[in-house]
Formats: C-alpha cells, sequence, structure tokens
C-alpha cells in the first residue's frame, strides 16, 4: 500500500500538540485541512491512551471554518444533523450522507472519464487544458471530495485568487469559440 493510499498518522501529545509520523514535525488542524483538501487520508491518535481522535478534530476543523464565515453546510443540514443525534441509534442520516458522499464522487469520477483519451474530442487542439480545467471546477464545486484527485494542484496553502478564475473563465471562453468553429 502506498504512503497516500494509507492514512496519515497524526499523533496528538499530552500537551495537545499534533505530530505528523511522516514528516517529524507539529501540524495545526489548518494543516490536517490542508491534507485532506489534497486527497489524503488522516487518522489522529492519542499518544497516551491509544483513543481514535480523527471524529473529534474533523468536527473542530469544520466548527473553525464555519466559524470563519465559510459556510458550507446550510442551516436546515446542520438541524438535521442535530436531529439525528437525538433518534436512538443514529437514525439514518450517517448511512444518508455517506451515500450522497459516494455518488458525488462517482458522479465527478464518470464525468473526468468521459472526458479521457477514449472520447473522439481529445484529438481536439487544447483538450487537455479544457480537461484540466474541467476538473479543477469540479474540484472547487466539491470543495476537494473527490480523495484522490490527480489533477493540477495549486500551491500548498495559496488560495485561489480572483485573476486564477478569471483566468480559468478567459481559457473556458477561447475554448468555447474553437468548439463554435468546429462545428
Amino acid at each position: 500500500m502506498s504512503d497516500q493510499e494509507k492514512p496519515l498518522l497524526i499523533k496528538r501529545y499530552a500537551s495537545r500538540r499534533l505530530y505528523n509520523t511522516e514528516t517529524s514535525d507539529y501540524v495545526t488542524l489548518e494543516d490536517i485541512a490542508g491534507f485532506i483538501r489534497g486527497g489524503r487520508e488522516v487518522q489522529i491518535i492519542d499518544l497516551k491512551s491509544g483513543d481514535d481522535l480523527t471524529r473529534q478534530y474533523l468536527l473542530q476543523i469544520i466548527a473553525e471554518h464555519e466559524s470563519r464565515g465559510e459556510n458550507v453546510l446550510p442551516v436546515n443540514v446542520l438541524n438535521d444533523l442535530v436531529r439525528s443525534y437525538m433518534v436512538p441509534g443514529g437514525g439514518m442520516m450517517p448511512q444518508f450522507l455517506q451515500s450522497s458522499f459516494d455518488m458525488l464522487r462517482e458522479s465527478q469520477s464518470k464525468m473526468v472519464e468521459n472526458m479521457s483519451a477514449m472520447n473522439p474530442m481529445s484529438q481536439m487542439p487544447g483538450f487537455d487544458a479544457m480537461q484540466a480545467q474541467q476538473q479543477a471546477f469540479l474540484k472547487a464545486m466539491t470543495g476537494g471530495l473527490s480523495g484522490g484527485w490527480s489533477g493540477p494542484d495549486k500551491e500548498e496553502g495559496k488560495p485561489e485568487s480572483k485573476e486564477d478564475l478569471d483566468d480559468i473563465k478567459q481559457q473556458l471562453a477561447e475554448l468555447q469559440k474553437k468548439l463554435s468553429k468546429l462545428n
């Protein structure tokens, strides 16, 4: 199993510091969020007790992003999540969410697959750029939910700028013009 396939092991020390066992350095919650956005699974273990703290820290990452105004989860979804905790056994919410995300990843994979080399359009000049833009768009729209997405990466920790988005829009418009000329 390659390093990218197995979860990145993070150990939490008694001081509550988080230690990346692969790079032998301390990491922050934002670093862990970056690993996950990059498609890497993580596992956070308490060094002393051996308890798995992954769920606790992932929820903390979501809460911190929400508190900074990065509202990903609508209030009605948050209400439904709270309600699901009130149902004995957790109700159907966990299975529903897992199935929904699985379907989203599968649809995204199929869309990218449809743009693969088997597609006759792949011989068109500029197709690779269009495919890379499509993958970047899908990643942006799904917040990187694809897991092992292997498209072009932006610089680690650097948010996409307005200029990057404007550039993508311009390139997409140019490709649409080329497609129109082919028809």
